[in-house]
């Protein structure tokens, strides 16, 4: 604690002023705390990443340490045992921290080591949503949504909105070990300010779908090639209230799975060509970032990121170094991407719509016959 300025009692220069109020109730309290926190390790030789601030990494000939900072939630792993536990020792010395041992349980997710690698779910947190919304003996379903689900703003509105908000933030948390439910929380998240009962039953019909497969999550292995691949895909003028376009996108690490989405695009795409063109740009723009991230954390893949998109035309105009006409409204994602390309940062290539991956994310319930993301569960998904 530091008396502010201005009230120093020259006197008594060591004195503060008596709080009424706890720390832990201060707004300012996580800033102080992550500013203390920081301090030390950076004097420690941490370097604090820019990528993700949260994120501190320590690198001595050929050691290296990851810290991961939670508020005072803190993940710590690295390649040398005995230069950890010296740290953690100065560590323990300096803030009294509790020593958990092996990563199993953080923030709401499972970690279950194996011989195989690492697998992640959210077990616990899912029966815990099941439980708040009265599901637990809810009949399962095979999809996150009905096939060809076409959501309105229509209907009788649904009477308790903070019951229905609170289930979708819960959801929303889910996804971190579940892409499958990606594109089903993209949408029944537009309506949070005015629900209907019709979208009530939505998000009852994912929760069941969640007491389905409550064990599902996410298996890492260690990879042979540590190389950056992403699939990109856009369903054009998905919403029907609004005609705009839905897009998504899956990004490997080696063959692990390490970031997808699904959103809404902001703007109406005037052909199918922009709206793939923009979902490549917004793809693009996450690739770079995970090889930032890489970047400091001082495993960066040798070769250049590729990015693979099953529409030749918007393929086309990231390869074609003549802009078209026809192509001036989007122009600012046109330079992005082709400037990339250019200085051999992101390989651009054609994938079919049947490898298509981040085809399940935007367009999983067009097909009846598609069975909940087939294809992006056959890569990530283990019981």
């Amino acid at each position: 604690m530091e008396q502010p300025p201005g009230f120093i009692n020259p006197q008594f220069p060591d004195h503060v002023c008596r709080l009424n109020k706890a720390i832990y109730g201060l707004k300012q309290a996580p800033r102080a705390w992550f500013h203390r926190l920081s301090e030390f390790l950076l004097k420690q030789g941490f370097v604090c990443s820019k990528a993700d601030p949260s994120l501190f990494v320590f690198k001595h000939d050929q050691c290296i340490m990851y810290l991961l900072v939670y508020v005072d939630d803190i993940i710590l792993t690295g390649n040398q045992d005995n230069v950890m536990q010296n740290f953690i020792r100065t560590l323990h010395g300096e803030f009294g921290i509790k020593n958990l041992g092996q990563l199993s349980y953080f923030l709401g997710l499972e970690a279950t080591h194996s011989n195989g690698g690492l697998f992640l779910s959210q077990t616990m947190y899912a029966q815990e949503i099941l439980d708040r919304a009265g599901l637990l003996d809810a009949n399962p379903v095979h999809t996150p949504l009905p096939a060809n689900e076409s959501f309105q703003a229509s209907g009788d509105p649904y009477p308790d909105v903070t019951h229905y908000q609170s289930l979708v933030g819960a959801l929303q948390y889910l996804t971190i070990t579940r892409p499958d439910i990606s594109y089903s929380m993209n949408q029944v998240s537009q309506f949070l300010q005015k629900p209907t009962v019709y979208h009530y039953q939505s998000v009852k019909h994912t929760l069941r779908y969640v007491k389905g497969t409550i064990r599902y999550g996410l298996k890492y292995t260690k990879p042979v090639t540590t190389t950056v691949l992403g699939y990109s895909d856009a369903d054009w003028a998905r919403c029907v209230e609004t005609r705009r376009s839905t897009y998504g996108y899956s990004i490997f690490l080696g063959g692990n799975l390490v970031s997808w989405s699904a959103k809404k695009q902001p703007t109406i795409a005037r052909s199918s060509c922009e709206s793939e063109y923009r979902a490549m740009a917004n793809t693009a723009a996450k690739i770079m970032w995970i090889t930032h991230l890489l970047k400091e954390l001082h495993a960066l893949p040798p070769v250049s990121p590729t990015l693979l998109c099953d529409n030749r035309s918007a393929l086309f105009l990231t390869q074609n170094p003549v802009s078209h006409k026809r192509a001036k409204h989007i122009d600012l994602d046109y330079h992005f991407i082709r400037e990339l390309v250019m200085s051999g940062k992101l390989h651009t290539k054609f994938v079919p719509t049947k490898l298509q991956v981040a085809a399940s994310l935007p367009k999983v319930y067009r097909d009846l016959n598609l069975n909940f993301s087939e294809r992006l569960l056959a890569y990530v998904y283990h019981r």
